[in-house]
């Protein structure tokens, strides 16, 4: 079975752009545990020296959210590409397969 290229974008990006949304709204909320997180995350990088967190505006939100919005689409979008590339010769190799079975009955 193929996959929808837009499909697979749309909830690719989707997928993201939520994420994204869940990850920004915890910041606002609790920028210091946000800085010892990214710390953490980073195996121990001191992200204090980078200097105090800046306040949270609604375009520091849709910037970012509309390029992973986008990314999150086109990276989607190869996949399905990508996948359906390399299934449809595993659907080929088992139409070949089966015919072979056919024709020695």
């Amino acid at each position: 079975m193929k996959t929808n290229p837009w499909r697979a974008g749309v909830t690719l990006a989707l997928t993201v752009t939520i994420t994204y949304t869940i990850c920004a709204v915890l910041y606002a909320l609790f920028p210091e545990q946000g800085i010892t997180f990214l710390n953490a995350l980073f195996h121990g990088i001191d992200f204090n020296k980078l200097g105090p967190p800046l306040s949270f505006t609604f375009l520091m939100f849709v910037y970012p959210l509309f390029v992973f919005a986008v990314w999150g689409f086109l990276v989607g979008a190869l996949y399905a590409q990508l996948n359906n590339l390399f299934h449809d010769g595993d659907e080929w190799a088992k139409s070949v397969s089966q015919r072979r079975a056919e024709a020695t009955r």
